[in-house]
Order: C-alpha cells, then sequence, then structure tokens
C-alpha cells in the first residue's frame, strides 16, 4: 500500500493508554540516558544503556531491527539531523549537541519521542536554535485540535522557524501517525499552509518532530544509508512528542514527557539546559500520567 492510500487509525481510550505508557518509557529512557551523558562517551556505550533498560521494564526497543535498523537509539551529532547510528566511533565532545531519538513497544503499541542534549560548552548560537526548535514543538502541538487540519501544525511550525527565526525546515523528514506501527498516517510534515491536508479527529495519535537548520533546508544521506546531515554543515535540532487527537477542539493530551529528562539535564553539569520560551504555553501541555 503506498503512503498515499494508507488510512488513519483512531484509537480507543484503552489503546491510547497502551501507547503512552510506551511514550513514557521512551521519556524514562531518555532521561536516564541524559544523567549519563558527558563528554568522552560514545553512541555504543548509551545505545547499549538503552536497550538494556527497555528489557529490563519488560519492553521492546522499537527501533531496533525496524526497517534494518541496528540500534536503540538514534544519536546525530551537529549537524546530523536525524537518524545518527551509535557507535564507537561517534565520540560526544564538549560543545556538541545531540538529538536522541528513541522508541519503544510496550503491549503491542509504539511509543516515540526524542530530545536534543546540550554537551558542554554550546555556543550561544546553537542553544537559541534548540530553544527555538523547542518552541516551535509545541506550537505544533497547540495546533493539534478536532477539526484542525495536518497543515495548521505544519504552518505554526514553519511559520515561526523559517518566516520569523530565518532557519532552514526539513522537508525530506516528517511527523507521522503512531499506534501499533512506527510509522502511521498522516504525515506530519514541518511546512505547509493553514486548512490543508487531513482533517484532526478525535482518537488520532501523531508525533509531532520539527527539524530544524541553523543555516539551509538542504540535506542529504550518508553512504551508511541512515544518517542525514545538512548539506552546508551547519547544526540542526530535533525534538519531538506524541500526542493524542481529544474531542471537541479541547488541547492535544500529551503521551510523552520531557519533565524528567530536563530535570536529569539540570543535574548533570556536564549538560546545558534549553529553557522554554514559553513557560505558559509548555505548562498547558503536561501528560495525564507521570513516570514512574
Amino acid at each position: 500500500m503506498g503512503r498515499k492510500d494508507r488510512k488513519m487509525i483512531f484509537k480507543t481510550p484503552e489503546e491510547i493508554e497502551r501507547s503512552r505508557a510506551a511514550c513514557l518509557l521512551v521519556t524514562k529512557t531518555l532521561a536516564e540516558v541524559g544523567k549519563l551523558l558527558k563528554p568522552g562517551m560514545t553512541g555504543k556505550e548509551i545505545d547499549a544503556f538503552a536497550e538494556t533498560f527497555i528489557r529490563d521494564h519488560g519492553a521492546i526497543p522499537g527501533f531496533k531491527g525496524l526497517y534494518g535498523c541496528p540500534s536503540t537509539l538514534l544519536v546525530s551529532q551537529n549537524e546530523e539531523v536525524v537518524h545518527g547510528l551509535p557507535d564507537e566511533k561517534q565520540v560526544f565532545k564538549d560543545g556538541d549537541i545531540l538529538s536522541i531519538d528513541c522508541g519503544t513497544v510496550v503491549d503491542e503499541f509504539y511509543g516515540d519521542a526524542a530530545y536534543t542534549f546540550c554537551v558542554g560548552d554550546v555556543t550561544e548560537e546553537v542553544m537559541d536554535l534548540c530553544r527555538r526548535t523547542k518552541h516551535s514543538l509545541y506550537l505544533g502541538i497547540d495546533a493539534a485540535r478536532e477539526g484542525n487540519r495536518v497543515g495548521d501544525i505544519s504552518h505554526a511550525v514553519q511559520h515561526f522557524t523559517e518566516r520569523e527565526c530565518g532557519y532552514g525546515v526539513v522537508r525530506e523528514l516528517v511527523g507521522h501517525g503512531l499506534g501499533r506501527s512506527l510509522h502511521e498516517a498522516p504525515d506530519v510534515p514541518n511546512f505547509g499552509k493553514r486548512g490543508r491536508g487531513p482533517v484532526l479527529k478525535a482518537g488520532l495519535i501523531i508525533a509531532i518532530e520539527p527539524m530544524i537548520t541553523l543555516g539551509r533546508k538542504d540535506v542529504h544521506s550518508r553512504s551508511d544509508g541512515w544518517t542525514i546531515v545538512t548539506r552546508d554543515g551547519k547544526p540542526a535540532a530535533h525534538y519531538e512528542h506524541s500526542v493524542a487527537i481529544t474531542a471537541g477542539g479541547a488541547p492535544a493530551d500529551l503521551m510523552s514527557d520531557h519533565r524528567p529528562i530536563e530535570e536529569a539535564i539540570r543535574n548533570n553539569p556536564n549538560l546545558k539546559i534549553v529553557t522554554n520560551l514559553d513557560e505558559e504555553l509548555v505548562a498547558r501541555y503536561q501528560p495525564t500520567l507521570a513516570v514512574q
């Protein structure tokens, strides 16, 4: 079945809770990784830790083996936008930013979330890229309401990051529906026009994930067939939440939770915290269940 022929799958309340459990385990895993991160560590080390942590919680790594992916985490450094493969050659350095993407399977349902970690003395220009990319995520979430369309989410992200900030918005990579498969309909681009695309309805779970570059929007794939990098070599930031659309145009139900990740960052002297541009907006979107 081609991508354009896929139908959106609406979840029952019980199915939403199963996906929520998977999403919360993802963010708990990322928080534990955040406690460990420091210059000199390798992608291989944190990937092995994450796989053990997920399996110890009775879950399955969502990425490993899917589409031939060899790892539990996808770890992307600096100019790597997404899909970086963690190995012993991937050594973290002072001043790096690391997009760490993780998925789990809990009770047959996928969870998915990502966060960009700032290691050591990251420049203010790059810190601002991270702050603004994270802000665009919440602008997108705020547009994810029943009766709106996917294009309303896309426009919210693009208008802020591209029009107001002057950053590049990657076109080749998009958010997606989430459920018993990691990638379901609809695609959720980070660029688009208001009022276009599929209508959002209650019971739909989507992953919203701005992928924003400091320079031009153009990207290419490395020879490993996985890692996507900026063509101009400038850094990129990536933040992701999974949300469920609620009834009656109410705010989306946030399934994943960045709060434990940010608590780990604040307690790790090797990392810098990415502050929120709008605390009220972020506070509006907190998950129903706390990470246990």
